[in-house]
């Protein structure tokens, strides 16, 4: 068993990543989008987003966020609203339509996959309890001060 904190995140991400691929290529199929598209709107979706901060979220460059961008609003699922204290920025936000694609693409179920479904109750559990510690932020986590004449 591979115990240092690299492996496992390793196996973990392998775990969910390649487990996904159902999911994405169900959700493609009943919006009739790239999953890079999906992920824009899912993004939007929280709230407009400037074409940066878009980017910046989706980790794509400036140039792929607006080519998903310019897909989305020709296909009426996304807008570019001025922003209110930029007048050099432009906020994406979701159309109706926009809203209407991104629930039919967030109600695709998405099933653990059968590693996690054949453990015990117990072993359930146990997983619950350390993915709890793992996203969890610590309550009594000391409040770190600079100290010295600058602080």
């Amino acid at each position: 068993m591979k115990t240092n904190a690299e492996d496992v995140w390793d196996a973990l991400v392998s775990l969910v990543m390649d487990s996904r691929t159902d999911w994405r290529r169900e959700a493609c199929r009943v919006t009739g989008l790239p999953f890079n598209q999906i992920r824009a709107l899912k993004r939007i979706g929280a709230g407009p987003l400037t074409l940066a901060a878009l980017a910046d979220s989706m980790t794509v460059d400036a140039p792929a966020a607006t080519v998903a961008v310019n897909s989305l609003e020709k296909a009426g699922l996304a807008a570019r609203t001025p922003h209110p204290t930029n007048t050099r920025a432009k906020l994406v936000e979701l159309t109706p339509a926009g809203r209407r694609t991104l629930d039919a693409a967030m109600s695709v179920a998405d099933k653990p996959p059968h590693a996690l479904t054949a453990l015990s109750a117990a072993d359930l559990r146990t997983l619950a309890g350390v993915v709890e510690q793992l996203t969890e932020p610590p309550h009594n986590a000391p409040v770190r001060r600079k100290s010295g004449p600058h602080a």
